[in-house]
């Protein structure tokens, strides 16, 4: 295989790697000046973390700004108070301490309104006497409201029953917990610097790939709240970032580190082996997250902000990770020198990385294995990925309710004394707005028609604002929120019951509420996938054949992405949603996949799975034009980077693992999802099935019409040569 040098290289990487391991403490310098720019930046414009779930052209979401216009004091989020008892909440004992915990809610700030169980006002008790509820109203919706008002909520009402027998609990939009990020990131780094020092068999070089990651997370994440001072981002926005930021930031300083330390004991200099490493592991790192970042870009087709926003702001910690390993890292390489291989361990030897010794190495050996039996190697890991993929046809989407969250949490608590006093619908109350347009008559007119609908357990009598135009009513199902029947009646509802009991009036309805939100959320993503996967698939099939020259790689890559898709959500529906092993990870309840997972999964496992493919590939085609015949490429290529490809998905799964140790259900859900894609992705596919079938293919496999090769712009992903 011939290689190119230095002096052989050329175009605008190349040059900047110039200039920076030229002179790396200026590189240093820059990048401490821009830091603490963005630093003062965030805390001076920089705004808080919002849930503002907004549904263009939907029911729930007319439904929400009906009550805005119209009534504002019922427009607002509100959280509901569960109270339990041994005996009967009507005891005069416990009565007192119930509306005194009611009395201490009205004096919280931004509470409107509170109700009264005992009278039947906006709460009620169970037949039983020993569950009752009532609501709290807020003036704002709960993401709105300032830090610390749920806290003061909670803390005025169990004040209240303290000593008195009665217990309480709270659930509700307004009280709504933001999910929290325990120990998942310790957990992830703990397990990724083993697998460095194990790689590189040195303290020195193992820690690099981990400082570079933390520091590219934590800018991301300050850019984040920058950028929420302008728009909104979602809450576990953050979570989803950091654990996207630190697998793909490892991963990135990884692959050039590996780089670098190849040039070294290849004999190049310091400031050389920095320069080349940058100038050809960094292309490939610049295109894989380029992708990643067009793949979240094909977000917006989905027409819904937060989505879109939830994507964005996981791809500010791709794009800082790429900036830091291309322009920081090899500064820093620059300036260690040999001093990479420094603080070795025992009983760990020092891997060489030369070009002679990784022909002789066990994913060497696998590769050749695997290129020898190509036809056995492309048909079994086939066959596995569309097993595991099968039960993606079963696939229910909506939103998991209280009664998935953490057995000690106050929401499910409250959850499971709701269900046990007045049915499982009494999670997930249906809000419908009616907008009466000078009939008075229509709201009580549909109550009793909802009232009627089967499916519907209870319907509260109409609520009407001042001026008498607009009225609420509040419906419960007989089923739990997340369940499918639950999904059936919000139709029956728009479809039938609505329109029927409305007919030849001017009146209209609305159903809203969390659940059916959620519905309309499931809805538009369902409407929208062709286009999303237009967009995503499309564009990053032109770009891979623009850099690879060969439209069978682009369509193998596109191709095979999605089937490591389809296999990890397959298994995420066999989990969450089927409960196999579901106590494993944390839970004791199934649940729907959240509606809005499939497609920010998608979008960012076609980003990162194109990691692997672009180093894989890019190696085998240095070797191809290079010299080597198409058949030794391949097994050139495995062996240059599959060790790298080996310990980057082992370091990105265990970091994505990591966070099924938090208590949040959604977050378990992305973890499981992506932990798994990448695995599959990287030892399943990358590493078997695309060997062996290219070497099926052998020189076919670069294929390219003429008039296709010569309509491209060329997009070189390996370093180019002087011409």
């Amino acid at each position: 295989m011939k290689t190119q040098s230095p002096n052989q290289r050329s175009g605008v990487l190349w040059r900047l790697t110039g200039a920076i391991t030229n002179h790396p403490w200026r590189t240093i310098g820059v990048w401490v000046l821009a830091i603490a720019a963005i630093i003062v930046g965030s805390q001076t414009l920089g705004g808080e973390l919002q849930n503002n779930f907004s549904i263009p052209n939907s029911d729930a979401q007319r439904a929400t700004d009906l009550l805005t216009q119209r009534f504002p004091a019922r427009s607002g989020d509100s959280a509901t108070i569960v109270f339990k008892s041994t005996g009967k909440l009507d005891a005069p004992e416990a009565k007192a301490a119930v509306m005194k915990a009611i009395a201490a809610a009205t004096t919280v700030k931004h509470v409107s309104e509170s109700g009264d169980p005992y009278a039947g006002k906006n709460g009620q008790l169970s037949k039983a006497g020993d569950v009752g509820y009532v609501d709290v109203q807020f003036d704002q919706a709960g993401w709105t409201l300032p830090a610390g008002t749920a806290d003061a909520l909670k803390s005025a009402v169990n004040q209240a029953v303290a000593g008195s027998g009665v217990e309480v609990a709270f659930t509700g939009q307004a009280v709504q917990e933001p999910p929290k990020q325990g120990a998942s990131e310790g957990l992830g780094l703990l397990a990724a610097i083993i697998v460095l020092l194990i790689v590189f068999g040195t303290v020195v070089a193992a820690f690099i790939p981990i400082f570079l990651a933390l520091l590219a997370v934590g800018l991301g994440l300050t850019i984040l709240t920058l950028a929420a001072g302008f728009t909104d981002f979602n809450t576990i926005t953050p979570i989803l970032a950091t654990m996207i930021g630190l697998g793909v930031g490892i991963d990135y300083s990884l692959f050039i580190v590996t780089r670098f330390r190849q040039a070294l004991h290849d004999g190049a200099t310091p400031q050389a082996a920095a320069r080349i490493a940058a100038a050809t592991a960094g292309r490939a790192v610049i295109f894989a997250g380029v992708t990643v970042a067009i793949s979240v870009i094909g977000l917006a087709t989905v027409g819904l902000d937060f989505i879109t926003k939830m994507g964005i702001g996981a791809s500010l910690t791709v794009l800082t990770s790429v900036a830091v390993a291309v322009t920081l890292l090899p500064a820093v390489l620059a300036l260690l020198g040999h001093k990479v291989d420094r603080l070795k361990l025992p009983f760990v030897g020092v891997p060489d990385d030369s070009l002679a010794a990784q022909k002789n190495t066990a994913v060497a050996r696998w590769g050749r294995f695997v290129t020898r039996r190509p036809k056995l190697f492309t048909a079994v890991p086939l066959l596995l990925v569309l097993a595991a993929a099968s039960p993606v046809l079963a696939i229910q989407l909506g939103a998991a309710d209280s009664g998935s969250a953490p057995a000690d949490s106050t929401q499910r608590i409250a959850y499971d004394w709701l269900a046990e006093g007045f049915g499982p619908g009494f999670n997930g109350p249906l809000l419908i707005a009616v907008d009466t347009k000078g009939d008075a008559g229509a709201p009580d007119r549909l109550q009793k028609a909802i009232a009627a609908t089967p499916g519907v357990s209870f319907a509260a009598p109409p609520l009407v604002n001042p001026a008498k135009d607009t009225a609420i009513i509040m419906a419960y199902a007989d089923s739990a929120p997340q369940d499918a029947a639950t999904a059936d009646l919000v139709m029956t509802l728009r479809q039938d019951t609505i329109p029927t009991a409305l007919r030849g009036t001017s009146a209209v309805a609305y159903v809203g509420g969390g659940t059916a939100a959620f519905d309309d959320i499931s809805a538009q993503i369902f409407s929208r996938i062709p286009w999303f996967l237009l967009f995503v698939v499309g564009i990053t099939l032109l770009i891979l054949t623009m850099a690879f020259r060969s439209i069978v790689i682009a369509l193998k890559a596109a191709i095979t992405t999605i089937l490591s898709c389809a296999a990890a959500f397959g298994i995420l529906v066999v989990v969450f949603q089927q409960g196999h092993a579901m106590s494993l990870i944390g839970l004791d309840r199934t649940g729907p996949i959240e509606s809005f997972l499939p497609v920010i999964v998608f979008a960012l496992v076609f980003g990162l799975s194109m990691d692997y493919e672009v180093f894989l590939v890019s190696r085998i085609r240095e070797a191809y034009v290079g010299g080597d015949a198409p058949r030794l490429a391949i097994t050139d290529g495995v062996a240059a980077i599959g060790r790298v490809i080996i310990a980057a998905a082992i370091i990105m799964s265990v970091v994505f693992f990591a966070f099924l140790t938090g208590e949040d259900r959604t977050i378990k859900e992305f973890g499981l999802a992506l932990g798994l894609a990448i695995a599959i992705d990287a030892f399943v596919i990358r590493l078997t099935l695309v060997p062996a079938f290219m070497h099926l293919l052998d020189a076919k496999a670069w294929y390219i019409p003429r008039w296709v090769d010569k309509v491209l712009p060329r997009l070189t992903v390996e370093a180019p040569e002087e011409q």
